[in-house]
C-alpha cells in the first residue's frame, strides 16, 4: 500500500485529458528539451509523477490520458544512467499498458552502448541488454550522435526502428561563428574522422592525436599528423567528455607545441569525477557542449534536430 504521505501528494496532482494527439513527457532529465519540443510541435507536455514507496521501490504515474495517442518520452541517460534506464522502462511499459498508440523514446544521450562486446570473460554486454529490453516497450528510438563504435547503426542494437541524428552541422556553424581560424584536433583515432569532417566543413586545418591508454585514468597522446600550432587557437573536438583525461593530455600536448589557446567542443558532456574543474585547471578555459546532457557548458541546442525528426511521426 502507498504511504499516507504519498496518497496526499497524489491527490493534489491534476489528471489531464488534453485533445492533442501527441503527449511529450520526461522522467526528469531533458525537461527543457521536452518542453521546447512540445511547444514547437503543438503537443501537450505533461510531466510524470515519479516518487518512491517507503521501501524505495519506484513509483511512476502519468498525469495525462495517453490512450490512442503518441507518447514521446524525452530523457537523456545522464545523469544517473541506472535510474534513467529504470524510469524509461517504467514509463514506456506503462504507456503501452494504458493504450498508447505509439511510444517513442528520444534519448539525446543514450547510455550503455559503449560496452559493445565482451572484452573479458564473464562480462555483460550492456548494449545488447539495453536493446533487448527497450525494444519490447518502445516503437522507435531517436538519439543524438550515439557512440556507435563497432556498431554501424542503432538497428544492430534495437529490434525496433532507430534513428541516430548528428549534431555535426550545428557544431560546424558554432565554430564558424566563434572560432573560424582555429585548428581542429581529434584527440584519438575514434574521433579523428569525425573531427576531420567538421574541419573540412568549417574550412580549417585539422590534425589527429594518437592515444595510448594505460588504464581508465591514465592516457598519453602524441600528434600523428604534425602541423604548426604555435600562436594558434586550437579546438579539440570530441563526441563525449567523460572523465576528461584524454582532453587534458591533448590540451597539454597542444600547449607544449605553442598553442595560444586550447578549448574543447563536445556533443555529450558527462563530466564524471569532477572532470569540469580538472579540465579548466589544465588550461581549457572554454568548454562547449550541446544540451544533450544539461550542464552549464551547454551552448549548442540540438532541439531543432529533434523537431524535424518528430515532424515525420
Amino acid at each position: 500500500m502507498k504511504s499516507k504521505m504519498l496518497n496526499k501528494y497524489l491527490r493534489g496532482i491534476p489528471y489531464s485529458y488534453g485533445v492533442s494527439k501527441m503527449i511529450i513527457t520526461s522522467g526528469g532529465n531533458s525537461v527543457e528539451i521536452a518542453k521546447s519540443l512540445a511547444k514547437k510541435l503543438n503537443a501537450v507536455y505533461s510531466s510524470l509523477t515519479i516518487s518512491s514507496f517507503p521501501d524505495s521501490d519506484l513509483y511512476l504515474r502519468y498525469n495525462a490520458a495517453v490512450k490512442g495517442k503518441k507518447v514521446i518520452i524525452v530523457h537523456s541517460f545522464q545523469p544517473h544512467p541506472n535510474d534513467s534506464f529504470l524510469k524509461v522502462l517504467f514509463a514506456a511499459e506503462t504507456a503501452k499498458d494504458l493504450g498508447a498508440k505509439k511510444v517513442i523514446l528520444v534519448a539525446p544521450y543514450l547510455a550503455y552502448i559503449r560496452q559493445d562486446k565482451r572484452f573479458h570473460s564473464g562480462e555483460a554486454v550492456s548494449s545488447k541488454i539495453l536493446g533487448k529490453h527497450l525494444s519490447k516497450c518502445v516503437d522507435k528510438v531517436i538519439s543524438i550522435d550515439p557512440h556507435l563504435h563497432r556498431y554501424r547503426s542503432l538497428q544492430e542494437i534495437f529490434s525496433v526502428p532507430g534513428t541516430a541524428l548528428t549534431s555535426n552541422q550545428l557544431i560546424v556553424e558554432y565554430i564558424q561563428k566563434h572560432f573560424p581560424k582555429a585548428v581542429l584536433v581529434g584527440p584519438d583515432w575514434e574521433s579523428s574522422q569525425w573531427a576531420g569532417k567538421i574541419a573540412k566543413a568549417v574550412g580549417t586545418e585539422s590534425t589527429i592525436f594518437e592515444k595510448t591508454r594505460y588504464h581508465a585514468r591514465k592516457v598519453k597522446v602524441k600528434m600523428v599528423k604534425p602541423i604548426p600550432l604555435a600562436g594558434k587557437q586550437v579546438v579539440i573536438v570530441d563526441d563525449i567528455i567523460s572523465t576528461g583525461y584524454t582532453l587534458i593530455e591533448a590540451a597539454k600536448e597542444a600547449y607544449r607545441r605553442g598553442a595560444k589557446e586550447v578549448m574543447a567542443i563536445a556533443v555529450h558532456g558527462i563530466f564524471a569525477e569532477q572532470a569540469w574543474p580538472k579540465l579548466r585547471k589544465a588550461g581549457l578555459r572554454r568548454i562547449i557542449t550541446t544540451n544533450t546532457i544539461e550542464h552549464p557548458t551547454n551552448k549548442i541546442d540540438i532541439t531543432p534536430l529533434l523537431v524535424e525528426e518528430l515532424k515525420k511521426e
